[in-house]
């Protein structure tokens, strides 16, 4: 990648995570997360619809993303978007505990992670992490094109750093 889209990729996102762009969440509202994972790294948006001068606005509430660990890097296309998820839910927990929400993404393979029959050890438990949310989650496949703001977060996400709230430090 070069320096100008490094450049441009910094600003643009130093643009979108600045007020007033930014909704304050409403926890009467229903919330709207989408997911997504990349070979490169995780990423979820937070949004809300308001009403903004009298007009339906969606607009974010915050975003989040972090590159994969090495361990991570061997996970197929199922297991890291359904990681992703577990993950955006862990990292927004104070937005999400007890309020309604639609997980978007674009991989199906996550709406049947709750109803997974015979899941490997990972998945089995990601199921059991995922139990809190069950009754006030519902998750919905829609086309790549629909987010892309969780797709660019997760092609160029934050690096794994101290710096980083959304890093989680592997474990010893």
């Amino acid at each position: 990648m070069t320096v100008d889209r490094v450049n441009a990729f910094e600003s643009l996102r130093a643009v979108l995570t600045t007020a007033p762009l930014l909704l304050m969440p409403d926890f009467k509202l229903p919330f709207k997360l989408y997911i997504d994972a990349s070979g490169d790294g995780l990423g979820a948006a937070l949004h809300q619809v308001q009403i903004i001068n009298d007009k339906p606005v969606e607009g974010p509430i915050c975003f989040i993303s972090r590159q994969i660990k090495p361990t991570e890097s061997r996970y197929g296309a199922s297991q890291m978007e359904c990681l992703c998820l577990v993950w955006a839910l862990e990292k927004l927990n104070y937005f999400l505990e007890g309020c309604v929400f639609e997980v978007i993404t674009d991989f199906t393979a996550v709406k049947s992670l709750l109803n997974m029959k015979t899941p490997n050890r990972n998945m089995l438990r990601w199921q059991i992490a995922i139990q809190e949310y069950r009754g006030n989650m519902t998750i919905v496949h829609k086309d790549g094109n629909i987010h892309k703001n969780a797709d660019g977060l997760s092609r160029w996400p934050l690096t794994n750093s101290i710096d980083n709230p959304a890093y989680v430090p592997e474990e010893a």
